[in-house]
């Protein structure tokens, strides 16, 4: 009887009308870069060449191009760094070796004149950490923590910002309105868009948390928008026309992983696979032996996540911290490789010619004027289907 009368209760408590203002049980739509498409509006724009790319980071830090690789071991480097801020972008320094290597690479990337942003966790030492790196002449301290909306990350950004008050602080990442809005408040001057959307992050698998980017940096930016500050799309784009989405959706610049990965000046390892087949040797009608006949082969680099384990152990090594002991067993990326893309800058210019071209598409000469005209709409698979080559067999693809 007791039994009966706890399950009724159970019953009744779920079959209990909807309460709208709690958030489980009113569930919002949220949508990613293949989920949209931006409407084509009237432009005066002639040529792409009337497009101006540069973006506004921080108070102190404009870009011409609003690219930046991400500080990720596999990707950013001095060589990624140096390149990039070179024509025009920027590149932000990994944040797990040790604090003089670190400053060491951040005085190596600014003896080519050019900008580059350094990051860092907020453990134990953190703040003498950014004291060397902030002596070495970084532009920007990027606060880098996988669930950036919790207490200790707000802590963190107020004492990075009272100290260092005119070095750039971005902090992240989060997924909200209220994480930008809480990050904003607490003194940062730019915040990280982006939980889990990476082409190589499992995080939403794991956890069963995250926002689709397009609503992330949608809400994100409804926040940078009041402070009067700004915010970077942060993970998941696949070729232009998302560095178009994300920019559209309201971010200044956006960073950029799996598209720069397979550049010449990435970190990664380059790895050749050679594509063969066994040819049989046979006289009358006998196999006797079989040889391997070579033909093309392909090009690829290595490009891990963070939190795969390869680099986790990696991590571990290099800054010979003392982790949690599940720390190289809890994962929340993968080990990947991507092809082989060459140099860094013509994958640069493929991407900004995409990106001049979308602006034009919305009658955008600016990014900032981009973020008033743009106007997305919801499309079906049949529309992400017709959005691509489709229905041919392709020879050749040329996509940044």
């Amino acid at each position: 009887m007791q039994k009966e009368e706890t399950y009724k209760n159970a019953l009744d408590t779920a079959l209990e009308p909807v309460n709208p203002d709690k958030p489980s049980e009113n569930i919002k739509l949220a949508l990613s870069y293949d989920d949209v498409l931006l409407i084509p509006r009237y432009s005066s724009i002639n040529s792409r060449s009337e497009v101006d790319t540069s973006t506004q980071i921080t108070p102190n830090v404009r870009l011409k191009i609003p690219l930046i690789s991400i500080n990720m071991d596999s990707v950013t480097g001095v060589e990624m760094a140096t390149k990039l801020a070179n024509l025009g972008g920027m590149g932000f320094l990994p944040r797990f070796d040790k604090a003089e290597i670190q400053a060491q690479m951040a005085t190596d990337v600014k003896k080519s004149g050019g900008l580059v942003g350094v990051a860092i966790g907020c453990k134990n030492g953190f703040m003498e950490r950014a004291e060397l790196l902030v002596k070495a002449g970084v532009d920007i301290i990027t606060l880098d923590i996988a669930h950036g909306h919790m207490q200790k990350a707000l802590d963190a950004t107020r004492e990075l910002k009272n100290r260092f008050n005119d070095v750039g602080i971005i902090s992240g990442v989060v997924a909200t309105y209220e994480g930008a809005k809480d990050l904003f408040l607490a003194g940062a001057d730019c915040v990280r868009v982006g939980v889990g959307p990476g082409t190589i992050c499992t995080t939403r698998t794991m956890t069963g948390c995250g926002v689709p980017q397009i609503t992330a940096v949608m809400e994100a930016a409804r926040a940078a928008r009041e402070f009067k500050k700004t915010i970077l799309c942060d993970g998941g784009t696949k070729s232009a026309g998302d560095v178009v989405k994300g920019l559209a959706a309201g971010a200044s610049a956006v960073v950029i992983g799996s598209q720069f990965a397979g550049c010449d000046e990435a970190n990664g390892e380059l790895v050749v696979i050679r594509n063969g087949t066994k040819k049989h040797i046979r006289i009358f009608g006998i196999k006797l032996f079989e040889i391997a006949e070579w033909g093309s082969s392909e090009k690829f680099k290595r490009y891990n996540a963070s939190t795969s384990k390869t680099e986790k152990i990696k991590q571990i090594k290099k800054d010979g911290s003392d982790k949690n002991g599940d720390y190289t067993d809890y994962i929340e990326g993968v080990e990947s490789l991507v092809p082989y893309s060459g140099p860094l800058e013509g994958v640069v210019n493929k991407i900004l010619a995409g990106v001049k071209s979308g602006l034009s598409y919305n009658g955008a000469s600016t990014i900032e004027e981009l973020w008033e005209k743009a106007e997305f709409i919801q499309v079906t698979h049949a529309g992400i289907i017709e959005s691509g080559a489709h229905h041919v067999i392709t020879t050749h693809s040329t996509h940044p």
